[in-house]
């Protein structure tokens, strides 16, 4: 008799216990009638996993999030399967077991309790139709008949987050380009009477306060679904030609350089041009920021007979770890609370411009963002 097909993991086991096991386990608890009573009574998610990270148990509130039905089986899947994380679906092992389930916070504060020691982390839910949720995640060791089990439950934390990290960045950018601001500004109460080298620099600086106040508004807007899209027909190449200019001062480019490749005269797209200008103008930031001194970053536009791609190409590598958490909206490589540059480029370039945003990083070729949007 062929054995069958042992499953592929990048992570976490991918082994599940029998249908038989699992119906003794999940016996072990439903056989509690105060149990349930208790745990439906506690607004959080509530779960109980076997040694598999398999649900033996959970409370009502679970099957509020996923508007499941009290008849319907949940039980056997795992904490990613059962709210539809997209990476549960990655694999045929399931959750746990893909590339990015490394950086899962979730699923490492499960596997500690099943190591015996309590845990508290932070985790982020992509679901398979974009949407997403940050939640902080408790986990405790539990024993009983000689089993190992692990009491796991979470939090929505996502307003918490959102709120947090667009308060960070705001503050960050306001003060960064104010101080800029007025350190040209004393410059100026001792310069000489020639002071036209600072003109630009000032009006530059105070297009840029103004820019970030914007993006504030729009990203409020977005994360609260207030967001209302204008449609109108957008020329690429003066366009993008206004784009690259916008980054001429010195103090905006930081001793790198800006390339834009050639552009038909003829090419537009029936877009939001606030909108669009937001996603790739984050792109060619996030290009500059990565990129070393003196590195030029390169603007391009790419059509077919049904879309346009815009891309933005730096010549670094981002390190792998790096690249799967990259969407995130509170992962950066810049530090606490700076990573919703990539993130809104994906927010309002997939959900409120209806494209696909993405990247490719490697080490022969550099970094390479994509907008890719359908010719109307």
């Amino acid at each position: 008799m062929q054995e069958p097909q042992k499953l592929i993991t990048y992570y976490a086991p991918a082994e599940r216990v029998s249908n038989e096991k699992l119906k003794s386990q999940c016996m072990l608890f439903l056989q509690l009638p105060q149990l349930k009573d208790f745990v439906d009574a506690v607004p959080n998610i509530f779960m109980i996993l076997n040694e598999q990270r398999q649900i033996v148990y959970a409370n009502s509130a679970l099957l509020e999030v996923i508007r499941k039905n009290p008849e319907d089986n949940i039980y056997g899947l795992r904490p990613g399967e059962a709210i539809s994380c997209k990476h549960s679906f990655e694999t045929e092992a399931g959750c746990g077991t893909s590339e990015a389930c490394e950086t899962c916070g979730a699923v490492n504060a499960i596997l500690s309790s099943l190591d015996g020691k309590s845990d508290v982390q932070e985790c982020r839910i992509e679901d398979k139709d974009g949407n997403s949720h940050d939640f902080r995640v408790w986990t405790t060791p539990y024993e009983v008949g000689g089993q190992k089990f692990a009491i796991f439950s979470l939090s929505d934390i996502s307003d918490e987050k959102r709120r947090n990290s667009l308060e960070r960045i705001f503050f960050h950018d306001i003060l960064n380009t104010a101080g800029g601001l007025r350190g040209f500004a004393e410059l100026l109460k001792d310069a000489p009477e020639d002071v036209e080298e600072f003109k630009d620099v000032i009006y530059g600086l105070s297009e840029r306060i103004i820019d970030e106040i914007r993006t504030q508004k729009i990203l409020l807007s977005a994360e609260k679904d207030e967001l209302v899209i204008q449609i109108d027909s957008v020329q690429i190449k003066p366009f993008i030609d206004e784009l690259s200019k916008s980054f001429t001062s010195q103090f905006l480019l930081g001793n790198k350089k800006i390339a834009v490749m050639p552009i038909s005269e003829t090419l537009h797209l029936q877009t939001d041009r606030t909108l669009l200008w937001r996603v790739i103008l984050n792109m060619v930031k996030n290009a500059l920021e990565a990129s070393n001194m003196n590195n030029t970053v390169t603007i391009g536009v790419d059509e077919d007979e049904n879309y346009i791609v815009f891309k933005v190409h730096n010549t670094t590598v981002m390190p792998r770890e790096v690249q799967l958490q990259i969407f995130q909206r509170s992962f950066s490589t810049k530090g606490v609370g700076r990573g919703i540059g990539t993130y809104s480029m994906k927010l309002l370039g997939e959900k409120y411009l209806g494209g696909k945003v993405y990247f490719e990083s490697k080490e022969s070729a550099g970094t390479t963002f994509y907008a890719k949007f359908r010719k109307n």
